[in-house]
């Protein structure tokens, strides 16, 4: 299937734009992880998340404003959400111990004060309960699989390619999960373990995209060398332009509608799988092409210098060198 018979577009005209744009993004997101913090979910903070429903279901409000009353402690930490259309998920942040029948009491707590509230018959269908330090482990295990993929990564491209192509998809790669957690941060979803595998997801389905351009321009390398990276580039991701469409296109449709029809148990994973795939597409043009052009020419570019030739003497150092040279032949 084609969607464009002979593309011919200048990709790369825009590159500049396309920087920043991704660094005005990448900044506002910076800002509002500062000020705002991500959210973090239970799986990473610690807590108790309890799943309620409801034969009416009431309102939010009506369901934190019973907590502040009767939740032990008070309820001022507690986040109370809607979770499918009868159905309301409370949540507790930490837990104070972790172990025995300690990790039920926030769980049976929040269930006791809504019973005392009086907010009609309902039933816990679902309860997730996790410690600080588990939390903890989990963050530093996902911090460490991204890190570790991302490495693996450049290692094969470098090993594969050329170490520039490594270095622009593996530039593209950081781009994508900056501009990913940014929009969580806009959006306010939560990093939970399902966004995680969501990142790890798209930081291959990215690289794969931009694995397959960067095998065109070393195909293109072979018989254009006499035209400049930047041409040598933009011909390659013409050339893969109606693949690109077309698999970006086709699991877009798919997370699209994960996003509308999955639930709310799958919300973060779609968003951030919607986000990816848009932001892995653009990277693989954008950023990891025009990475490779800066590349080879800065290399150029040295090499250039390095092989120069010397600068013509001017009319009064000429003597001078004769004189020098006279002398140097005269002791030896």
């Amino acid at each position: 299937m084609q969607i464009f018979k002979h593309p011919n577009f200048n990709f790369l005209k825009y590159r500049w734009y396309a920087l920043v744009l991704s660094w005005a993004i990448i900044i506002a997101g910076f800002v509002v992880v500062m000020t705002k913090g991500l959210p973090e979910g239970i799986e990473f903070q610690g807590g108790t998340a309890v799943i309620l429903q409801f034969d009416k279901t009431p309102g939010i409000d009506q369901v934190r404003a019973a907590l502040d009353r009767n939740f032990a402690g008070g309820g001022g930490n507690i986040i109370v959400q809607s979770y499918g259309a009868s159905e309301i998920m409370v949540r507790v942040p930490q837990v104070g111990k972790e172990a025995g029948t300690e990790l039920r009491q926030a769980a049976d707590a929040v269930t006791a004060a809504l019973k005392k509230a009086n907010l009609g018959n309902f039933k816990e269908v679902g309860s997730e309960v996790v410690g600080p330090s588990v939390g903890a482990d989990l963050k530093h295990k996902g911090i460490l699989a991204t890190a570790l993929s991302l490495a693996g990564i450049l290692i094969y491209i470098a090993l594969r390619f050329r170490l520039s192509f490594a270095v622009g998809a593996i530039v593209a790669s950081i781009h994508d999960l900056l501009i990913t957690l940014a929009f969580l941060a806009f959006f306010r979803y939560d990093l939970t373990l399902n966004v995680i595998a969501a990142v790890l997801t798209l930081t291959g389905y990215s690289m794969n995209d931009t694995i397959v351009i960067f095998d065109r321009v070393r195909e293109n390398l072979r018989g254009m060398r006499r035209d400049n990276i930047a041409e040598v580039v933009n011909v390659a991701v013409n050339q893969t332009l109606n693949r690109t469409i077309i698999t970006g296109g086709t699991t877009l449709l798919s997370v699209v509608a994960l996003f509308l029809f999955g639930g709310e148990v799958l919300h973060g994973f779609a968003f951030t799988m919607i986000v990816g795939v848009i932001t892995g597409t653009y990277s693989s043009v954008f950023i990891a092409a025009a990475i490779v052009t800066f590349w080879h020419r800065g290399a150029a570019r040295a090499k250039a210098v390095v092989t120069a030739p010397p600068a013509p003497a001017s009319p009064q150092t000429a003597p001078r060198a004769r004189a020098k040279a006279q002398r140097k032949a005269r002791a030896s």
